[in-house]
């Protein structure tokens, strides 16, 4: 039986002064404005591509490559961006991946090491964020519950993409905040069903 831990069950909320250290350089152009579309199943094959080159840029140091964020949930409308969560042992010495990322044409757009450890990085296309973890890092797993949950709970997704829409269409100036609420019900929902499936288990 699997017991989720604190640094999994609540979501991580840095302080004004870490947020606006985080920022390497100027933000993509593609970052606004929020256009939300329809769900795309050529969002799945950009990944794999993704995927495939990170193995050929990366090889022995990857742990594992994850398709997660709203392009990953099957009939969810999204950003066209393409989320992906880069899990390797460490992110601390970023001279092992940050300088062969670029050289396939990333750049480094957030540090942010108190949050554990994570690095992002956007391709030349701003439509590829690459979410860099280390292993044992909590979001990650917190990312893939929310993906599995919204491919099989139809309801939710549907609460989740109206609420993309309305909130792109009323508060373009924080979506990424605004949508806190929603999501933070859904992991209600989820947690309290993993309690539910888990008998004794105390989550």
């Amino acid at each position: 039986m699997t017991e989720y831990p604190q640094d999994v069950m609540q979501r991580f909320q840095g302080t004004p002064e870490q947020m606006a250290a985080a920022l390497v350089r100027e933000p993509p152009t593609g970052w606004k404005p929020i256009a939300i579309e329809n769900y795309d199943p050529a969002w799945v094959d950009r990944f794999a591509a993704v995927s495939a080159s990170l193995h050929d840029v990366l090889a022995g140091l990857i742990i594992a490559v994850e398709h997660v964020g709203s392009t990953s949930v099957p009939g969810l409308a999204a950003k066209p961006i393409i989320d992906v969560d880069l899990l390797i042992a460490d992110t601390a010495d970023e001279s092992r991946y940050v300088p062969a990322l670029e050289r396939h044409g990333y750049w480094l757009v957030l540090r942010e090491p108190w949050w554990h450890g994570h690095r992002m990085l956007v391709d030349a296309a701003e439509d590829i964020h690459l979410h860099v973890w280390p292993q044992g890092a909590p979001e990650p797993v917190r990312h893939r519950l929310l993906r599995d949950w919204l491919r099989s709970h139809p309801e939710d997704r549907e609460l989740y993409a109206s609420t993309k829409r309305r909130l792109a269409r009323d508060r373009p100036g924080d979506y990424t905040f605004a949508k806190s609420d929603v999501i933070d019900d859904i992991y209600t929902r989820i947690f309290a069903a993993a309690a539910e499936h888990r008998p004794g288990v105390t989550l």
